[in-house]
């Protein structure tokens, strides 16, 4: 019938609907009152919707609720707009600008002359929860943009006004306004039914931002806030956060004595002895890792003339995140320090001829790299300017792909396991605007796809989240309070070859092109380390930890057995130290656990009768009295490389 519709649904099954139905009406009547009920926006041929809008033609449906992730960013929006129009009816005078959800939650920038006050937070957080049960419904409506320009320029909303004329200059003929009680804000959308979908918000801080992030612009005043369904997650979240607080890898780092900055070097880590075992710990690691599977360690020079980076397209694209170096003789930047190492790598592998033979070719490098960050965006070790990374690149023939990303994701499972991270995997395929045809494609996304399956990998697909030069596969890690890092990339590159002609000598005797894959596992050194020492609390496991033995005696005549045992343990390998400072015996205990160190060994004078040691574990375990011998056993098995 004309005036019918076919509603398909995710799980494939299809329905009829009245032409014109909205979405909230069709879940009601067609799917059933529950899923109404908890439904919060859909998604209609791909596109966001509120559950008001109309199904005019046929159509892909999913409904969102409170148990997608993309519910709770939902709400988040809405908070932003809850907690806008409070500002504006708490302080009058106060201009509206932006206010998008973030990944934990939301921010929204206004337009005053005062500061907000933590007094001001709470009483702002007060009044939007209370807005929240009032249960006030978001109406959409749309205008011409001449009567939005008209409505904000009536509102002594300047911002507004500008935002909606640059819409207005890139040829949009109408606006989409969201309406909540008497507050009204521009947006795309969509928005939940109502205001008591939320659940609870929580603001969070304050800061200054640039309109429009330049500091020639206006400051403006920015809340940051978060919000939850419910209470209870929201405590949750607030639980992980006093918790990351206690793990913050700055905080840890000067504790443990691990690492330094000093403004004289900003971006730039100074390692202490201790920071640098840790450091060297995982190089060598990882260095373990790549020669055990067939990889060969190359180092190249730290600076390259343009005439690298204009071949690469860098020169044109990532010229200011690079430390240009003045040339004496041209008088011009015409060199840079490196800020990744492919270029380089790519120029190694054209020195000389290559036979089918030959690969795979897999080059790893751990070299010092620099990227000029802005000063702002500095944080500890999460953030540098400075750094290195376990960067490979394997040079291999299409039909070696698979068997290559199996191997990479062999040694990465390895590593991650070792440290107690779990992981998840996502396949980001061809974009948009990419480098070559279909049937080049097909392949490259068939051999990661058939390369992750034959490992039983279950895998998030990512349509169009691809490089323009390839597909790639990304791992992201959760640690131990539950928060996801995105870390370990194998990606493919079909234009690295072209740009710097890399070839090879097939079996016909004629020249092809290899194909690269750009991988990292720790991604760089400087910033693993800070999701290990946040993810252990500081507190690492025997075979990583800096100092993995401290011995204390009771008294100083044991210190000539301590010191036999000391040298004992280090000429077997193990880092150990010993504490002869004149402190009582629980001082130095306790000293021992504020470094974290896996084991401290007390000896008193039985133990120098015995030949013996008595360790405790870190967090305070006392394993008792034992031969040396029988300790030496138990460090063997916990201190070994996983």
């Amino acid at each position: 019938m004309a005036d019918q519709i076919t509603v398909t649904l995710p799980d494939g099954s299809q329905k009829q609907a009245a032409r014109g139905t909205t979405i909230a009406d069709f879940v009601r009547e067609g799917i059933g009152a529950g899923l109404a009920k908890a439904a919060l926006f859909a998604r209609v041929n791909g596109e966001d919707m509120d559950l008001s809008r109309r199904l005019e033609s046929d159509a892909k449906l999913q409904i969102f609720t409170s148990k997608s992730p993309e519910g709770l960013d939902l709400i988040r929006h809405d908070a932003a707009h809850v907690v806008a129009a409070v500002v504006q009816r708490l302080y009058p005078g106060t201009q509206v600008t932006i206010g998008p959800s973030t990944e934990d939650g939301f921010y929204y920038d206004f337009f005053r002359e005062r500061p907000f006050t933590p007094e001001d937070l709470e009483k702002i957080e007060a009044e939007a929860n209370k807005e929240i049960a009032q249960n006030q419904p978001f109406v959409r409506s749309e205008v011409s943009m001449e009567e939005a320009i008209q409505l904000f320029e009536g509102k002594g909303e300047k911002f507004k006004v500008e935002i909606v004329k640059d819409i207005a200059a890139k040829g949009a003929k109408t606006l989409t306004l969201y309406t909540h009680g008497d507050w009204v804000d521009f947006c795309l959308g969509p928005h939940a039914p109502s205001t008591g979908k939320i659940g609870v918000i929580k603001l969070m801080s304050t800061s200054g931002a640039y309109w429009r992030g330049d500091h020639r612009n206006p400051m403006l005043q920015r809340i940051y806030g978060t919000a939850f369904f419910d209470k209870k997650a929201l405590q949750e979240y607030l639980n992980r956060l006093e918790e990351a607080r206690k793990r913050d890898h700055r905080k840890l780092g000067k504790e443990l004595d691990l690492f330094h900055f000093h403004q004289f070097s900003p971006g730039g880590a100074f390692w202490t002895p201790k920071g640098t075992t840790l450091y060297n710990t995982l190089s060598a690691f990882m260095r373990r890792l790549t020669t055990d599977n067939g990889y060969v360690e190359i180092k190249t020079p730290l600076l390259y003339n343009k005439g690298l980076w204009e071949t690469s397209g860098h020169w044109g694209k990532y010229k200011e995140n690079m430390f240009l170096v003045l040339d004496s003789e041209s008088g011009e930047h015409d060199f840079s320090l490196k800020p990744m190492n492919c270029p380089s790598h790519h120029l190694y592998y054209g020195f000389k001829k290559h036979s089918y033979r030959d690969l795979p070719l897999r080059l790893h490098t751990q070299d010092v790299l620099h990227r000029n960050e802005a000063a702002g965006s500095l944080g500890g070790l999460t953030r540098v300017r400075q750094f290195a990374q376990d960067d490979a690149h394997i040079y291999c023939r299409e039909d070696q792909i698979p068997d290559e990303v199996k191997r990479f994701v062999h040694i990465l499972d390895r590593v991650y396991k070792a440290v107690g991270l779990s992981y998840t995997v996502k396949l980001s395929t061809r974009p948009e605007k990419r480098l070559g045809d279909d049937a080049l494609w097909d392949r490259a996304e068939g051999g990661l796809k058939s390369a992750l399956e034959s490992l039983g990998l279950q895998y998030e697909l990512k349509p169009g989240d691809g490089a323009f030069y390839g597909p790639k596969i990304d791992f992201d890690v959760s640690d131990s309070i539950g928060r996801k890092w995105q870390l370990g990339t194998i990606q493919l590159d079909y234009l690295a070859p072209e740009r710097f002609d890399l070839t090879y000598v097939g079996e016909d005797n004629a020249e092809h092109r290899p194909v690269v894959l750009h991988r990292a596992i720790y991604g760089s050194f400087e910033r693993f380390i800070a999701i290990l020492i946040e993810h252990f609390a500081g507190a690492f496991p025997a075979w990583l930890a800096p100092v993995q033995v401290t011995l204390v005696t009771v008294a100083d005549r044991q210190l000539d057995y301590a010191r036999q045992v000391r040298d004992r343990l280090r000429s077997k390998g193990y880092r150990v130290e010993l504490d002869e400072r004149g402190l009582t015996l629980n001082a130095k205990i306790r000293e021992a656990q504020v470094h974290k160190i896996p084991f401290t060994l007390v000896i008193g004078d039985n133990e120098v009768e015995a030949g013996a040691v008595s360790p405790r574990r870190y967090g305070g375990e006392d394993l008792k009295s034992m031969k040396l011998e029988l300790f030496e056993a138990l460090l063997e098995k916990e201190a070994a490389w996983p």
